[in-house]
């Protein structure tokens, strides 16, 4: 009975991370609530001074990566209840090429 308990507990610990929640969650979050939250700045302003530091290219590419995510999630992803059709689908291509265009200029093109 204590490993179904254990079971239980864990379950119901690890929901919130399963990827449907995780994708209602981010659909529903507003710009403001993603870079106000003092976690997401800490590790973000962490990573940026890190970056200038140690003039790491491949750190401060992360960091654009990560906001360029952020704001493809929230332009390009339809409203909970849409259905995904290629007027949702094109903008995450555009998105992608573009995120791909500049990693790849400044990591490979530009040295």
């Amino acid at each position: 009975m204590e490993k179904q308990e254990l079971l239980d507990t864990t379950t119901k610990a690890l929901r919130p991370f399963e990827t449907q929640n995780l994708m209602t969650t981010i659909q529903n979050l507003t710009l403001h609530q993603i870079v106000t939250h003092w976690s997401f700045l800490l590790i973000t302003f962490g990573l940026i001074f890190f970056g200038i530091y140690k003039r790491s290219k491949t750190v401060l590419l992360t960091v654009f990566f990560l906001l360029a995510l952020i704001v493809m999630v929230r332009v390009a992803l339809p409203a909970p209840g849409e259905q995904l059709g290629l007027k949702t689908i094109l903008p995450f291509v555009g998105f992608g090429l573009g995120i791909g265009a500049v990693i790849v200029y400044f990591s490979f093109i530009k040295e």
